[in-house]
C-alpha cells in the first residue's frame, strides 16, 4: 500500500471514534497497557535490534532504549490518561443572543495528528493513548533507527483494538523513510495536524517543509540561575538532578548561570557532577574558582560554542552573571523557550525571574527535570511546545482538540 493509500485509511478511520464511548476507550487503553506487559520481551527484544546498531555513546542511545522498568512506566501512563476526563464535547462558552439563537462553542478533536519523531520509542504509546483518549487518529512517522521497536509497539497496539472491533488504522505506523516525510508533510485534507519530536534540526525541516499545520515541539537549551540569595543546600541537587537524571531529553540542565558574588560556592554546587563524569564548560572566572576543585580531565575552558547548545550528553557550560537583570536578558537571548529555572531565596527575585523569562516552563528552586506531561498531572504528553500559538510547554489532551460553535434557532432569519 503505497503512503497516500495509508493516510486516507486513516482519514477514514477517524470518523470511528466520534462514536466511540469514552468508556470503551478507557477499557481499550487499559487493555493496551496490560498488553505491554504481557509482551515486554517481543517489544523489547525489537528494541536490541536497533539498538545493535546504534553506538551507545551516541546521545541518542538512552532515549532509544527500553528496558522492564521503563515499559512498566508507559503502561502506568496509559492506565493514567484512561483514567482522565475526555476533553472532548465540553462547553466552552454558551450563550442566548437576543434573538434567541443559543449558541455553544465546544471542544472537538483535530481529526488526524501526525507525529515525526527520531529515537524514542515510548513516543508510539504516549500519542496513540492521548490521541485516543481525545478521539484523534494518528500517524506515526518513526527514525530508522528506532523502526524495529516502533512496529512491534504498533503490532502490539493493533491486536488489541482487533480484539475489540476497532479499525486498526485509527494508529498508523509509515515507514522509516524520507518519501514517507515528504507524503506526510503535504497531506492537506488527509492530516490536520503535524508535531514533530526530536533535534532542532527536524523541527526547522518540518517547519520549513510542512503544507499541514505545525506545532513546534522543541530542543531544550534550559538554564539554571543560581542568585545570590540562592541556598546552596537546596542548589546542589537541582543542578544535579537536572543535568544528570537523563541527560538525553529536552528538559535536561544545559547552562548554569552564577551570580559573580556566589563564585566561592561552585566547587560545592558542582561536587556531585563528578560521579556521572559531567564535562564542564566554564567561562574564565568559574574556571579559576573549579580549577583544583574539579577534575581535571572533565573541565575545559567554555568557548562561544558551549553556550546556547543542547549538549543531550554529559556535558554542561557554566556561565558568570554580575546579576538577576543579566540572567534573565542572558536566556532570552539564547535560550530555546523551553525550561528555565531560577535558585533563590529572595521572594521578589523569583517573581521578576518567573514573569520576565520567556518560556513554556519556569521553575523556583525546582530542577526543569519536572518538565513533562506526566509531572503535570496531565498522564502523559504528546509534546512540550516552545511556540505560544494554540498550546504551550507540555500538551496533553486539551492541546490535542479544537472547537467548533454549535447554533441552535428556531427559524430566526437574520435582516
Amino acid at each position: 500500500m503505497d503512503i497516500r493509500s495509508q493516510l486516507l485509511e486513516v482519514h477514514q478511520a477517524a470518523k470511528f471514534l466520534l462514536r466511540l464511548s469514552d468508556d470503551k476507550i478507557a477499557e481499550v487503553l487499559c487493555a493496551v497497557a496490560d498488553e505491554i506487559i504481557a509482551q515486554a520481551d517481543v517489544i523489547l527484544n525489537a528494541n536490541e535490534q536497533d539498538l545493535s546498531r546504534m553506538d551507545s555513546a551516541n546521545p541518542k542511545y538512552d532515549r532509544l532504549k527500553l528496558t522492564h522498568e521503563r515499559l512498566q512506566g508507559i503502561a502506568v501512563d496509559m492506565r493514567n490518561v484512561a483514567k482522565l476526563p475526555s476533553p472532548v464535547g465540553k462547553v466552552l462558552r454558551e450563550t442566548i443572543r437576543p434573538n434567541g439563537l443559543k449558541i455553544r462553542q465546544v471542544s472537538v478533536p483535530f481529526g488526524v495528528i501526525g507525529i515525526i519523531y527520531e529515537a524514542r520509542p515510548n513516543v508510539s504509546f504516549d500519542v496513540f493513548s492521548l490521541c485516543l483518549r481525545s478521539h484523534n487518529a494518528c500517524v506515526l512517522k518513526g527514525g530508522s533507527d528506532a523502526q524495529d521497536t516502533n512496529e512491534a509497539a504498533i503490532g502490539v497496539i493493533h491486536s488489541v483494538l482487533y480484539r475489540f472491533g476497532i479499525d486498526k488504522h485509527v494508529v498508523e505506523l509509515l515507514p522509516a523513510d524520507r518519501e514517507a516525510t515528504a507524503e506526510l508533510l503535504h497531506a492537506r485534507g488527509l492530516v490536520d495536524l503535524i508535531i514533530p519530536r526530536g533535534s532542532s534540526g527536524l523541527i526547522k525541516f518540518v517547519r520549513d517543509n510542512a503544507t499541514v499545520p505545525v506545532i513546534e515541539t522543541g530542543a531544550g537549551i534550559c538554564h539554571t540561575y543560581f542568585d545570590a540569595s540562592g541556598d546552596i543546600k537546596k542548589g546542589t541537587p537541582i543542578i544535579h538532578n537536572a543535568k544528570t537524571r537523563r541527560v538525553s531529553v529536552c528538559n535536561a540542565l544545559d547552562c548554569v548561570l552564577l551570580h559573580r558574588s556566589r563564585l566561592g560556592d561552585l566547587p560545592v554546587l558542582c561536587a556531585p557532577l563528578v560521579d556521572s563524569k559531567v564535562i564542564i564548560y566554564a567561562d574564565d572566572e568559574a574556571y579559576q574558582y573549579l580549577k583544583g576543585n574539579y577534575p581535571e580531565d572533565l573541565l575545559q575552558h567554555a568557548t562561544e560554542e558551549s553556550f546556547g547548545t543542547e549538549f543531550l550528553d554529559y556535558k554542561m557550560a557554566i556561565k558568570t552573571v554580575s546579576s538577576l537583570d543579566e540572567a534573565i536578558a542572558w536566556i532570552n537571548q539564547v535560550a530555546s523557550g523551553h525550561s528555565e529555572c531560577i535558585v533563590t531565596e529572595d521572594k521578589a527575585s523569583a517573581e521578576i525571574f518567573c514573569s520576565e523569562v520567556d518560556a513554556a516552563c519556569v521553575y523556583w528552586n525546582a530542577p526543569t527535570s519536572f518538565s513533562d506531561g506526566a509531572q503535570f498531572g496531565l498522564g502523559a504528553e504528546i509534546g512540550i511546545s516552545t511556540q505560544k500559538m494554540h498550546a504551550r510547554g507540555p500538551m496533553a489532551l486539551e492541546a490535542i482538540t479544537t472547537y467548533k460553535w454549535m447554533i441552535e434557532g428556531e427559524g430566526q432569519t437574520r435582516k
